[in-house]
């Protein structure tokens, strides 16, 4: 970790938090203190200056019009690059995760991404709504993937980046992939909250940010059944 508390900051909730994201902030720093870590977390608005100090960094979702904007300052601040290249976590949702690749498009313009990633994301034929699902790279030794995408972006991934998951069901990055990761950076299109549904995600993360192989085990009841309920639901839409 950078200093002895756990820095996690959210970055540009003005222009990029949608359908519940602040979550992830709130699951990250609970599942810390939960195991006795000192957690600071920081809201970095999109007219402040983003530190490069941090352990952790979440980006959200947004609308096309915030999506560019919050590309352009990123750009312009430099702070996540700074960051990023001293080692520190990122995890990006949606339109968040689009910025950390190299293009995207919003209102019907082409713009930079922040080149982070290997990947770049192109408008759908159609929006991809509904719920979020896939086996996720055993590498990354977590379970299946859940949650729900509400977006209209295709993702290409490059050979400078692996999936985060392999869809079954809902569409992701192109229908057969989801979500992408490389070091300590990684990317989803899954809202849910992502880590609320996905509670090993969010062990994942502070396992990178902490350097710590094995967390102490959390009763993770409740985290389980809303799993075990939405799986079951998801199986239940695709049978004829």
């Amino acid at each position: 970790m950078s200093t002895e508390s756990l820095r996690i900051v959210w970055i540009y909730p003005d222009l990029l938090s949608t359908y519940g994201d602040r979550g992830n902030l709130l699951i990250l720093a609970r599942r810390a203190r939960q195991r006795g870590m000192p957690v600071e977390t920081l809201e970095v608005r999109s007219d402040q200056r983003l530190p490069a100090t941090a352990d952790i960094y979440l980006i959200g979702g947004g609308e096309d019009g915030p999506q560019a904007l919050g590309a352009q300052r990123l750009l312009a601040d430099g702070g996540l690059h700074r960051a990023v290249a001293q080692g520190s976590v990122v995890f990006g949702v949606c339109a968040g995760y689009q910025l950390l690749g190299t293009s995207f498009f919003a209102k019907g313009t082409q713009y930079r991404g922040l080149e982070l990633l290997d990947l770049a994301s192109d408008r759908g034929p159609t929006r991809a709504v509904g719920e979020l699902a896939g086996e996720v790279d055993p590498r990354l030794g977590i379970p299946y993937l859940t949650g729900f995408e509400n977006h209209g972006g295709r993702t290409r991934l490059g050979p400078g980046v692996a999936p985060l998951a392999r869809v079954s069901a809902g569409v992701g990055n192109d229908g057969q992939t989801e979500g992408a990761w490389r070091g300590k950076l990684l990317g989803t299109y899954s809202h849910g909250p992502a880590l609320a549904r996905n509670p090993a995600l969010a062990d994942l993360l502070l396992r990178w940010a902490t350097g710590v192989h094995q967390l102490p085990p959390l009763n993770d009841t409740w985290h389980e059944r809303l799993r075990s309920e939405r799986r079951h639901a998801v199986a239940a839409a695709a049978r004829p």
